[in-house]
Order: structure tokens, then C-alpha cells, then sequence
């Protein structure tokens, strides 16, 4: 199967990085709106035109009062309508992939199980490594662990208060 010209696009590389407003990772202001609003002309889609205009919405608390985070910011939000387009093709994007990916593996059943053998084979090193660490750092953290109870029982009761404070040192040593 020849991968689809649009799959091959998607796995170039692009240098341009926008830095405004991002709704799902995507710049708002220089691909979502210049997209709808093409859609638009088109007739695919029917957004309004002042969700287009107005996309970025102050957030309201349920007393009508504009809504802060913890910061003392003022929340700011994707209007509705914008943002379920957004999900909308995020959600299509996403079956295109998946029917993508199930195409190749029943077309070319071999060359794609080659691919997930080659792959687990690479990682395994990896993996291998990782979880050595991990054995290693859990049972350092046992030991220490074993350490201070040996400490805190071996001392008497007034001085249990000295003691933890100098288990947590050997613990951080």
C-alpha cells in the first residue's frame, strides 16, 4: 500500500513554532481560525462569526462574576464553539490514524509485524536498564528504611526524638 501524499506531509518537518494561544497544541490565531474561517467560505462548517472573532472568552463563576485562578489571573477560555470543532476533528484525526495504521497491517502483514519485533527488540535494552535502576533505588531505599527502624528501636524513648532526626540524615545520606 502507498501511504496517502497527506500521511507523507504530516511526517515532514516544519520549522515555523507559533507562540500565541494553544488549543490542542495547535496555535489558535494562525492555523484554528484561518482553518474555520476557510471552512466557512467553504461551506463545510457554520461557525459563528463571532465565535471567530471573539474566540478567546473570559470564564464567569456560576454568580456571573469573572472567574480568577489561583495565581490572581483572570481565567480565559476557547469559546464552545471553536473548541468542540476542535475536538471534533481531533476525534477524526484520531480514527484516520487508527484506520491508517489497520490498513498497513492487513495489506502488508508481514513487513508490519517485522516492524513491532525490530522495535521491542531495540527497547529491550532500555527497558532492561530502566528496571535494573529501579531494583537498585528500591532496595537502597529498603535498606535505609530497615536502617532506621533498627535505629529508632535500639535507642530509649526520650532520645527517640534525636534519633529520627538522625535516621533522616542517614536516610538523605
Amino acid at each position: 500500500m502507498e501511504s496517502p501524499q497527506y500521511i507523507k506531509a504530516l511526517l515532514k518537518p516544519n520549522g515555523s513554532k507559533p507562540q500565541g494561544r494553544r488549543v490542542w497544541s495547535i496555535d489558535l490565531e494562525s492555523v484554528w481560525l484561518p482553518f474555520f474561517t476557510a471552512t466557512n467560505t467553504q461551506g463545510d462548517t457554520a461557525l459563528a462569526a463571532e465565535s471567530l472573532g471573539a474566540p478567546l472568552r473570559l470564564a464567569y463563576d456560576k454568580d456571573g462574576t469573572p472567574k480568577f485562578s489561583q495565581t490572581g489571573r483572570p481565567v480565559v477560555r476557547v469559546v464552545k464553539e471553536v473548541a468542540d470543532s476542535v475536538r471534533l476533528i481531533r476525534e477524526n484525526f484520531v480514527a484516520s490514524l487508527v484506520a491508517y495504521s489497520h490498513g498497513v497491517a492487513k495489506e502488508s502483514p508481514d513487513g508490519y509485524k517485522a516492524q513491532v519485533l525490530a522495535a521491542q527488540a531495540a527497547g529491550q535494552p532500555i527497558v532492561d536498564h530502566d528496571k535494573a535502576a529501579l531494583i537498585a533505588i528500591m532496595a537502597q531505599a529498603d535498606e535505609a528504611q530497615a536502617a532506621c527502624q533498627a535505629q529508632a528501636q535500639a535507642e530509649p524513648i526520650g532520645e527517640q526524638g534525636k534519633g529520627k532526626a538522625r535516621a533522616r540524615e542517614a536516610v538523605a545520606a
